[in-house]
């Protein structure tokens, strides 16, 4: 019997460290492979014309969502537009912008059931012959875990070398919440470093800026592809585009529909990129928020405490445009498990202060 393959993966970011399982799969289906299984179920029929209508089924689908239906396929999935955005007053129109309407994808519950009930599962060893991705450093800020476009990002490790040529090896950033993209752009390409221009992702909402990149090589010419993932997340810059519209910017949060901060206001004597951290007292619970020069070690604010949900007003630090920064915590508990699991006690994103023209 087939079985859903799994090995053990370190989790660097939690303290002690700890481990998770990885799902490890056998081999990526596509439609060639689902019309020959379903050829194979109805002996005679037309291998080719049945990939037809498999590759016509999502603009089918699609059609309808653009229509205002939603489309269930009984007991496996359901595919539905939603939307996100702010109102003030029922009485006020849609919001604005090009994320406001989502396409969301459900499995039925009796499909995952099933799966979950008819699965059988493979421990695989632990790998130790994996490429390693030590730092992730944006070269034009000089700041780590930065991912930034049209910039130039460097990832230094060992074993990560990979063709650039080879269909099944190379370089993938994802966003926590959605999007992938293969790399195609390398300056360099060694086992020690690794240049390239990221083709970034977008993501489901603006302040989903977390990413994670992966490099997968393989070692011999008819050997296993292996991959290794960073075990630190990207971030993207944030834009604070002044004045202040109706949806304040999202901050501090990963993969979440919703923000679990945002900036409500900001006052500042001209346009600045800076940044804003939330570092965790693991004794306390409390997080401490301040904003910080763009080079590490170098100017801060003061730290402001926040021990829950509500606004905090953050101070500029020395030579500043940004002389003050109002902050809303939305959802604490989530953002200080954020800060603590995903970010080892430290969280900061960049922030892209503009005015208007």
């Amino acid at each position: 019997m087939d079985r859903i393959q799994w090995r053990p993966e370190t989790n660097a970011l939690t303290t002690p460290v700890s481990y998770r399982p990885r799902f490890v799969p056998s081999k990526v289906s596509g439609i060639d492979e689902l019309a020959a299984d379903l050829a194979a179920d109805h002996p005679g029929s037309d291998v080719e014309f049945i990939k037809t209508i498999i590759s016509n089924l999502p603009n089918k689908i699609q059609a309808r969502l653009i229509g205002g239906e939603q489309v269930t396929l009984k007991e496996a999935f359901t595919f539905t537009n939603s939307f996100t955005g702010r109102m003030d007053s029922p009485e006020d129109p849609l919001p604005e912008g090009d994320d406001v309407l989502q396409v969301r994808i459900y499995a039925s519950a009796p499909f995952v059931r099933k799966v979950r009930q008819e699965a059988r599962f493979e421990k695989l060893s632990a790998e130790t012959k994996l490429p390693v991705i030590s730092i992730a450093e944006d070269t034009h800020l000089k700041l780590p875990d930065v991912l930034m476009a049209g910039s130039i990002l460097k990832l230094s490790g060992s074993k990560l070398a990979f063709p650039e040529d080879d269909p099944d090896c190379g370089c993938v950033i994802e966003g926590t919440r959605s999007g992938r993209a293969e790399q195609r752009m390398f300056g360099q390409i060694s086992n020690s470093t690794v240049l390239l221009t990221p083709d970034i992702p977008a993501q489901d909402d603006p302040w989903n800026n977390e990413y994670v990149i992966s490099i997968s090589t393989q070692y011999t010419e008819h050997g296993t592809v292996r991959t290794g993932f960073y075990t630190r997340k990207l971030r993207t810059p944030l834009t604070v585009e002044l004045p202040l519209g109706e949806t304040a910017p999202g901050i501090f949060t990963g993969n979440a529909d919703t923000p679990y901060a945002r900036i409500i206001g900001c006052v500042t004597e001209a346009a600045e990129r800076l940044r804003i951290a939330a570092a965790l007292d693991v004794h306390t619970g409390i997080l401490y928020f301040n904003l910080l020069d763009m080079q590490e070690h170098s100017w801060a604010g003061p730290a402001v405490a926040v021990a829950g949900n509500g606004e905090y007003t953050l101070s500029g630090f020395a030579g500043s445009a940004v002389t003050e920064m109002t902050v809303a915590v939305d959802n604490f508990a989530a953002l200080v498990s954020l800060v603590r699991n995903g970010y080892a006690g430290r969280l900061v994103d960049i922030l892209d202060v503009r005015l208007p023209d």
